[in-house]
């Protein structure tokens, strides 16, 4: 587990007195396991939703239902509207979302096996990276983890 930037990560947060929610599908709460691996990250870690069926993004995290029907669970709008939701259900600054192929089945031409989103989120910005990860599903998770917490990383410190 990518524990040296879930480490910077949570340090970052403390030292901004800012709080994490997650919101994850393809990842199935990785992010937020490697997020309490990190001892004091009870300081700024509220908690995480895996919204890994349609159902859970739309009745827990406020996904819309169109959303979901024209761009599909799989997309960038669908990352940032589960990015948000996790904010406010939870009540946090920040949040990371990401969703996924992480394979080896579930892929189609225009959305391959390691195709991820990740959406990160502090206050009213959200910015939505689209991945292509290699490997296979233990390889691409690990990687969209490691990936998700410098992203929000870089979010906070304005690099993005």
């Amino acid at each position: 587990m990518p524990l040296c930037e879930a480490e910077d990560l949570v340090s970052l947060l403390r030292s901004r007195g800012l709080t994490l929610s997650t919101a994850e599908s393809c990842t199935g709460g990785l992010i937020g396991g490697a997020v309490t691996a990190v001892p004091g990250s009870s300081d700024v870690f509220c908690g995480g939703i895996v919204s890994y069926s349609n159902d859970v993004k739309t009745k827990v995290l406020g996904v819309k239902e169109e959303t979901l029907m024209a761009h599909g669970a799989v997309s960038e709008e669908t990352a940032r509207e589960m990015a948000q939701g996790s904010m406010s259900l939870l009540g946090t600054r920040t949040a990371i979302a990401v969703t996924g192929i992480a394979g080896p089945g579930g892929a189609t031409p225009s959305k391959p096996v390691g195709l991820v989103y990740i959406a990160v989120a502090d206050g009213p910005r959200v910015v939505v990276c689209r991945n292509v990860f290699e490997g296979d599903r233990d390889g691409i998770r690990r990687q969209a983890v490691s990936t998700a917490c410098t992203l929000l990383k870089e979010l906070i410190e304005g690099k993005l």
